[in-house]
């Protein structure tokens, strides 16, 4: 898997996990999200960087397969293509760890997300 999908994956995971409860329409991180990933052990790309949205909660990214939750206290899950992302937002920014795998090595590291 491309670092650069995974990138995506986990921005768009962070994203879609804005919402834990669907009975309510918006959650405190809907809107535009920009998610930068770095690898620190594998061999994928060292650094990727991708726009998110969340809606209601659910994170959305063109072209990728996405899915996960954001709790109510910033909490993030994530899947994406066989990688997979966690951390917690706080506000306007968050951060956490992710993992994956290119050309079937394993790849692992942390992501940054700021809101737009």
């Amino acid at each position: 898997m491309r670092f650069d999908r995974i990138a995506s994956i986990l921005a768009v995971s962070i994203l879609v996990a804005s919402v834990t409860s669907p009975a309510f329409a918006e959650s405190p991180y809907d809107g535009l999200w920009h998610v930068t990933i770095r690898t620190n052990t594998g061999s994928c790309e060292p650094t990727a960087s991708s726009t998110l949205k969340v809606t209601d909660g659910k994170i959305s990214a063109s072209g990728a397969d996405v899915t996960g939750t954001i709790g109510r206290e910033g909490l993030v899950r994530v899947s994406i293509n066989g990688a997979y992302a966690n951390g917690q937002l706080n506000g306007n920014a968050g951060s956490g760890k992710w993992n994956g795998a290119s050309a079937g090595i394993p790849c692992s590291g942390r992501w940054e997300a700021a809101r737009q």
